[in-house]
């Protein structure tokens, strides 16, 4: 039999708690993943993912300063209200630390590891218009779109409840490699900066 027709497949999807680290850029926000496995050995596999979050809402509290010093006032004060969430995308390894993928009994530990692209939306809202042609504006007002490309790894344990069914605990963070500016993010270096504690089901295709 060719390594090909050995390889398994599972269907997983998850709920997500997500958690935004970055200075500025904090808050908290509910997520789902649909999951793809592919079981090369009982150990070692590959994944690919498809998850999303829901809107996390944090506020920063900016300056813009005049760009001449005859306007006045020299320096505008004022909250900037945000709402961001994104999509992401990832592909890259999974490996069975204690069990496998298949184990019918007890529990297994696993992690993963690989790369992905980050696909975000981010709406501010501010009490104020600032005259941009005046003030230096640190964050834009309105809708704006991002993207990043991440490293993303994880570490997980499952047990079986029958009938290749499986329940598993998760932690994952997201760890953005690139900073392309975006004037609509307060925030913009290693940010979005994120972890997530995920719960689901992952079913075996025998």
């Amino acid at each position: 039999m060719s390594q090909a027709q050995q390889t398994k497949f599972s269907l997983a999807t998850d709920a997500s708690l997500v958690r935004s680290f970055k200075q500025d850029q904090r808050y908290w926000a509910f997520g789902q993943t649909v999951n793809f496995h592919f079981h090369f050995n009982p150990q070692n596999g590959a994944y690919a993912w498809i998850c999303y979050s829901a809107n996390g809402r944090f506020t920063n509290q900016v300056t813009a300063d005049a760009k001449s010093s005859t306007t006045f006032p020299q320096q505008v004060s004022y909250i900037n209200w945000a709402q961001l969430r994104f999509n992401h995308i990832s592909i890259g390894w999974k490996r069975y630390l204690k069990g496998s993928f298949d184990s019918e009994t007890g529990w297994s530990l696993y992690g993963y590891a690989g790369f992905g692209l980050m696909f975000g939306r981010v709406l501010n809202t501010q009490p104020v218009i600032v005259d941009s042609s005046l003030y230096a504006v640190p964050v834009l007002p309105g809708e704006g779109r991002f993207k990043r490309l991440t490293f993303d790894v994880g570490l997980g344990a499952e047990i079986p409840v029958g009938a290749d069914i499986y329940i598993y605990f998760e932690g994952r963070t997201l760890i953005p490699t690139t900073d392309y500016p975006s004037q609509y993010l307060f925030v913009n270096e290693n940010a979005p900066f994120t972890a997530s504690l995920n719960l689901g089901i992952r079913l075996l295709f025998q």
